[in-house]
C-alpha cells in the first residue's frame, strides 16, 4: 500500500478508487462505439461533417488500414501540420491504431521550425492542408523539398528532408503533384489492408509511444514531449470526470488540436465518455465560436482566458442564446478571477473547470471541480487529479509545509516516456525517482488545493523581495478599467529587479499610470507596485493562447536602450 503523505507537508496523492484505463486509443474507441454507435461523436459545420461514433470508428478503420497500405510501419512517425478540422480528428484516432507515432506540428510554424520538426523525430509522412488564410502550406513545404513537384506519390527523397517519404493533403481541389489526396488513403484499406491492421492493432501495448508534442521552445530547441496511449487515454478519461462529461453532452472546441488543450482536454476527453466533439472553425473566430454553441446545443466549451474574453466582449454577444452551456474548461494560462466570474454569471458555464498541467504530463494534474465553492473554483487550479502524485519542493528539493511557494514536482501515469531521443534533457526534467519537475512555482493549502503563482524563471526579486507575477496581476484584475493585464521583471540598476504591467484597458475606459500606482497604494506592499506601466492594444502571444513575456521584456529592454536607461 502507498503510504499517505504527512499532511503538514505540500504532498498529495490523488484519488485511485476509479482504476486506470488499460487500453490503446484505438481499442478505447472501438469500445465506446460498440457502446453509443448511434450517439453524435463528430460535427464540424464549415465542412459540413456529422458523425456518430459507429461512423466514426469505421472511418478511423479505414483511414488506418490505407496508412499501412501505403508502406507506413508501426512505430514510423507521421507528422500533421494543420489547423483544427475533421481530418485531424480522424488522425487522431487512426495514427495509433495503425502502431503509428502522431506529431503535433504546430500550424504557426515556418520552414526553419518545420524542418526542424521532420527532422528531429524522422518523420516518415506529413499530413498538411494546401493553405489556410495567408499560410500557403503546399507553398512552404515545396521550398524544402523542391523534389515534391517531380517526385511519385510516396517517393519523395528531398535531400533537406532524408526520412520524408508520404505527403497527404487535406481538401477538395487539384492534385497537388508528389503528394496523395487525404480523401483516398482511405480507399487504400480494401479488405487485405483492414485484416493486417487488426493484426497490428492486437500487437499494440497501452504503453507504446503515440503522440509527440513540440515544448514551446522558448528557452532552447523545441523538444519533442513523447506519450503513450496510456498517458493520454487516462488524463482526458479523468479530465471528462472531473467535467461530469456523458453521452449526451456537446463539447464546442475552438482550441487547437495540435495542442494538448484540443487533443486531449477536447477530444480525448469526449471520446472516453462517449460525448459530441464540435469543431466550429480551423482557427477562433468568437462570433463564429458563438454561433456554433447556439446552433448546436453545445453544453461545454473550452478556451484560453483571452479567447472567453474576445467573446465576453464581441458587440454581438447579448445576441446569443448560450443558455445550453453549463461546463468547460478555462486554462492554458492565467485564468483571472474577473473574467472566471463573468463566465459563469452571463455564459451560464456554472461548472467550468480550471485545469492546470503541462505538455509533459499529458496534460492535467489538478482540476477543479463543479463541487468546489465558487471561491475554491476561482482562487486555485483545484485539487490533484487521481492517480497523481504531487509535492512542492525547495530549491534543496526539500517538501516544504502547506502554503510555502516551491517547485511543484509530479509523478504518475501521466509523465511522458520523455523527450524523442534526447536522454541528457529527459534526465534533466524527471529525476532518478520519477518526478517530473514542472518549472512552476506553486502552493498547496491545507485542503489540498494549488494555486500556481509563476515560474520559477518569471519570479523576479527585487532588492531581496520575492515577487510572483501572478499575485500583482490577479490583485490589477480588480481594478475596474482594466481587461487584462500581464506582469514581468525588467532589469533595475538599484534593485536588481523591478516589476513592469503591460495592461490592456476595457473598451470605453480611460486610466493612467499614476492612477494605477494610486490603486496599488496600501493594497499591496509596496516593493509589488509595478514601476513601469504601459499601455497596449495586445499582448505577444503563441497560437494557443500563452502570453510571450519574454517578448514583452525584450520590448522594454529596447525601449530602455533607446532611452539611455529611462523609464
Amino acid at each position: 500500500m502507498t503510504s499517505l503523505p504527512d499532511p503538514g507537508l505540500s504532498h498529495v496523492i490523488g484519488d485511485r478508487t476509479v482504476p486506470l484505463i488499460e487500453e490503446t486509443v484505438g481499442d478505447m474507441l472501438a469500445r465506446v462505439a460498440r457502446t453509443w454507435p448511434g450517439q453524435p461523436a463528430l460535427i464540424v459545420p464549415p465542412q459540413c461533417v456529422r458523425m456518430d461514433y459507429a461512423g466514426l470508428d469505421a472511418a478511423v478503420d479505414r483511414l488506418a488500414a490505407g496508412l499501412l497500405a501505403l508502406g507506413l510501419a508501426p512505430g514510423d512517425r507521421i507528422g500533421i501540420w494543420s489547423l483544427n478540422r475533421a481530418e485531424w480528428v480522424l488522425m487522431q484516432f487512426a495514427a495509433p491504431r495503425a502502431g503509428l507515432i502522431l506529431v503535433n506540428i504546430n500550424p504557426a510554424y515556418r520552414t526553419h521550425e518545420l524542418a526542424f520538426a521532420l527532422r528531429h523525430v524522422g518523420c516518415k509522412a506529413l499530413v498538411l492542408p494546401r493553405r489556410f488564410k495567408t499560410s500557403d502550406y503546399i507553398g512552404m513545404l515545396r521550398e524544402l523539398a523542391p523534389e515534391l513537384d517531380t517526385c511519385v506519390p510516396g517517393k519523395l527523397h528531398a535531400a533537406a528532408l532524408p526520412e520524408l517519404r508520404h505527403v497527404l493533403v487535406m481538401g477538395d481541389g487539384e492534385a497537388v503533384p508528389g503528394t496523395h489526396a487525404f480523401g483516398a488513403i482511405a480507399t487504400c484499406g480494401d479488405a487485405a489492408a483492414l485484416a493486417r491492421m487488426r493484426a497490428v492493432a492486437s500487437t499494440l501495448s497501452p504503453h507504446d509511444a503515440v503522440n509527440i508534442q513540440f515544448t514551446s521552445g522558448t528557452t532552447g530547441a523545441p523538444k519533442g514531449a513523447t506519450l503513450t496511449h496510456r498517458n493520454i487515454v487516462n488524463n482526458g478519461f479523468f479530465i471528462g470526470e472531473a467535467m461530469r462529461l456523458t453521452e449526451q453532452d456537446k463539447l464546442c472546441i475552438p482550441v487547437p488540436f495540435y495542442h494538448c488543450f484540443g487533443m486531449v482536454l477536447g477530444n480525448l476527453a469526449c471520446v472516453t465518455h462517449g460525448a459530441c466533439m464540435v469543431i466550429p472553425g480551423e482557427g477562433f473566430d468568437p462570433l463564429v465560436t458563438l454561433q456554433t454553441v447556439q446552433d448546436e446545443r453545445c453544453t461545454g466549451l473550452h478556451g484560453v482566458p483571452t479567447m472567453f474574453i474576445a467573446e465576453l466582449e464581441h458587440p454581438r454577444f447579448s445576441e446569443f442564446d448560450l443558455s445550453s452551456l453549463r461546463t468547460g474548461i478555462m486554462a492554458g494560462s492565467n485564468c483571472p478571477i474577473e473574467v472566471m466570474k463573468r463566465v459563469v454569471e452571463v455564459m451560464h458555464m456554472s461548472e467550468v473547470t480550471i485545469t492546470y498541467g503541462m505538455t509533459e504530463t499529458s496534460p492535467a494534474s489538478f482540476q477543479t471541480t463543479p463541487d468546489d465553492p465558487l471561491d475554491r473554483r476561482v482562487d486555485s487550479v483545484g485539487r490533484v487529479h487521481p492517480h497523481v502524485e504531487v509535492k512542492i519542493v525547495d530549491a534543496e528539493g526539500r517538501t516544504v509545509p502547506r502554503g510555502v511557494t516551491g517547485e511543484l514536482c509530479t509523478r504518475g501515469y501521466s509523465v511522458m516516456q520523455g523527450y524523442w531521443e534526447e536522454p541528457a534533457r529527459t534526465a534533466e526534467a524527471i529525476d532518478a525517482e520519477g518526478w517530473m519537475h514542472t518549472g512552476d512555482l506553486a502552493t498547496i493549502d491545507a485542503e489540498g488545493y494549488c494555486r500556481i503563482v509563476g515560474r520559477v524563471k518569471d519570479m523576479l526579486i527585487r532588492g531581496g523581495e520575492n515577487i510572483y507575477p501572478r499575485e500583482v496581476e490577479e490583485f490589477l484584475y480588480t481594478h475596474p478599467a482594466i481587461a487584462d493585464v500581464q506582469v514581468f521583471g525588467v532589469p533595475d540598476a538599484k534593485f536588481g529587479e523591478e516589476a513592469c504591467a503591460w495592461i490592456r484597458l476595457a473598451d470605453g475606459a480611460t486610466c493612467d499610470a499614476d492612477q494605477i500606482r494610486a490603486y496599488c497604494q496600501g493594497r499591496i506592499a509596496h516593493y509589488k507596485i509595478p514601476r513601469y506601466i504601459r499601455f497596449v492594444d495586445s499582448f505577444p502571444m503563441t497560437v494557443t493562447g500563452k502570453v510571450q513575456k519574454f517578448l514583452m521584456r525584450q520590448a522594454m529592454l529596447e525601449e530602455f536602450k533607446r532611452a539611455q536607461g529611462g523609464g
